[in-house]
């Protein structure tokens, strides 16, 4: 059995579709041979991911990372499809394996058309999806999916497929004022009470180094009114002292009187 038409009715093929499908009836053992070596899983990956947050009226890049590619000649084709909860699926944009972009169902539109843009950022590696001026209803799950495709028997083929998603949440202004708000008032805060605990040091410092200056004054005062007062004790010993010695000589001057006479 042709291995193209194997990937048709594995769901690897760019259609949905086999005009042979009614007529296949396989064993889960076909199955899972068949899907090991038609449909191998690429290795895609999503940046930024697994969240990632903007302002309404930012844009957004998303970035769809490829590897592990079976064959080297072989093409890609990216889809990128947005997703809601529980699971709905709207396929957006997609790069045809010949690297042209194509719009479906409500992005078809001029609107959607002048937002989207996807764009090979790296040559059948890394693809850029942008979104252009983010809105509310932006908000949701984009899916990256990712079809290896080569030719087998003059037909083409997908030999592997890969998908990987990242989230976006889209805030509006006024939350984004409101945090920023919030943000604010707690950095206020924060240098309010540094600014408190810095005047309670200075403070602090002010009034050790006043006590520290009187104690300074005051020892100086003292030490200046020390000489004065045993001067002053001096002198006054000096008059007691006289005083005491001014009778004895009296006496002697007597005594000399007696012994003339």
């Amino acid at each position: 059995m042709p291995a193209e038409t194997w990937a048709y009715m594995l769901g690897c093929q760019d259609n949905h579709t086999h005009p042979l499908w009614p007529n296949f009836h396989l064993s889960v053992n076909s199955w899972l041979e068949v899907s090991h070596h038609v449909c191998e899983a690429l290795n895609v990956t999503v940046s930024p991911g697994p969240r990632v947050q903007y302002a309404v009226g930012e844009n957004a890049s998303l970035f769809c990372h490829v590897s592990q590619k079976r064959r080297p000649e072989s093409l890609l084709a990216v889809r990128w499809v947005f997703a809601l909860p529980p699971a709905q699926e709207y396929l957006m944009i997609k790069m045809t394996k010949y690297g042209v972009v194509q719009y479906y169902g409500n992005y078809t539109r001029h609107f959607y058309k002048q937002r989207l843009l996807l764009l090979e950022e790296r040559h059948r590696t890394v693809y850029k999806f942008l979104i252009l001026n983010l809105q509310q209803t932006d908000q949701g799950h984009y899916i990256c999916k990712v079809q290896e495709i080569g030719k087998h028997r003059n037909k083409w083929t997908a030999w592997s497929n890969g998908s990987a998603s990242t989230e976006i949440q889209v805030i509006s202004s006024e939350v984004l004022d409101d945090s920023s708000s919030e943000k604010n008032r707690k950095a206020w805060k924060f240098f309010e009470d540094m600014y408190v605990y810095a005047v309670f040091v200075c403070s602090i410092g002010i009034v050790s180094v006043l006590l520290f200056t009187l104690v300074i004054l005051c020892q100086t005062l003292i030490n200046k009114k020390r000489p004065r007062d045993s001067t002053a004790e001096f002198v006054l010993a000096s008059k007691q002292a006289d005083l005491a010695i001014r009778p004895l000589r009296g006496k002697d001057k007597m005594s000399t009187c007696h012994l003339e006479i």
